[in-house]
């Protein structure tokens, strides 16, 4: 299969990777019926490149949706519950990349967001501070890790997008192995006391280690599988 050209702006870069991972199956009778209604007896246009990329983003949120299952489902086949919560964190993180609004709260630093989960959470996440100038809290959301709520915090890492899952890991096996690959992405996992933290970003292996360990994963993780 012939790779698309690489587009610079993330939504767009998502999308393709997303597309060519796909599985293709050919289309039930009664979705093609449904699609030439829709759709109609003449050909339409093909929308021009701007509106291509302001498309891009919905687009890549729905295509999340309906493969972030698969993605789950695949991983927990090939890697058990450790495959599972790192399929997890990726969907979780790609949904971040594809949401169109901002953080429900946008930071003025670590002391305004954390105060903004009492209430919405029912434990208090741990709001690391940025380690440097080079990266920045961009603000917070709640959302889920499998059955759970979760802290969602928002990075930007060296010029990357990093999100980092808080949420709590009792009563789930938690794997061993503390950095992972996944589709294009590095997770790095970590648990201080009941909670689970999952960093999840486009940054390459070593430097997401790096900035893990500023936020709060003490030593750099073992390696990745």
């Amino acid at each position: 299969m012939t790779r698309p050209p690489r587009s610079a702006d993330p939504a767009e870069r998502i999308l393709d990777e997303l597309l060519l991972r796909a599985p293709r199956h050919p289309a039930p009778p009664a979705l093609r019926a449904r699609l030439r209604l829709l759709v109609g007896p003449a050909a339409r246009p093909a929308p021009r490149p701007r509106a291509w990329a302001a498309l891009a983003p919905a687009l890549a949120a729905g295509l999340v949706l309906v493969a972030g299952g698969l993605l789950v489902g695949r991983a927990g086949r090939e890697g058990g519950e450790a495959g599972a919560l790192v399929a997890e964190a990726v969907n979780d993180h790609l949904r971040v990349l594809a949401r169109q609004q901002p953080p429900d709260i946008a930071s003025g630093g670590p002391h305004q967001v954390k105060p903004w989960f009492e209430g919405r959470l029912d434990f208090a996440p741990d709001v690391p501070s940025p380690p440097g100038d080079d990266v920045r809290l961009k603000g917070g959301s709640v959302g889920y890790v499998f059955d759970r709520k979760a802290a969602v915090l928002e990075y930007a890492a060296r010029g990357h997008a990093a999100t980092l899952l808080v949420f709590r890991a009792g009563g789930r096996p938690w794997p061993e192995a503390r950095a992972a690959s996944r589709v294009g992405f590095q997770i790095v996992l970590w648990r201080s006391g009941d909670l689970g933290h999952a960093l999840v970003s486009d940054l390459p292996a070593p430097e997401l280690a790096e900035v893990a360990a500023a936020l709060g994963a003490g030593a750099a993780p073992r390696g990745a599988h």
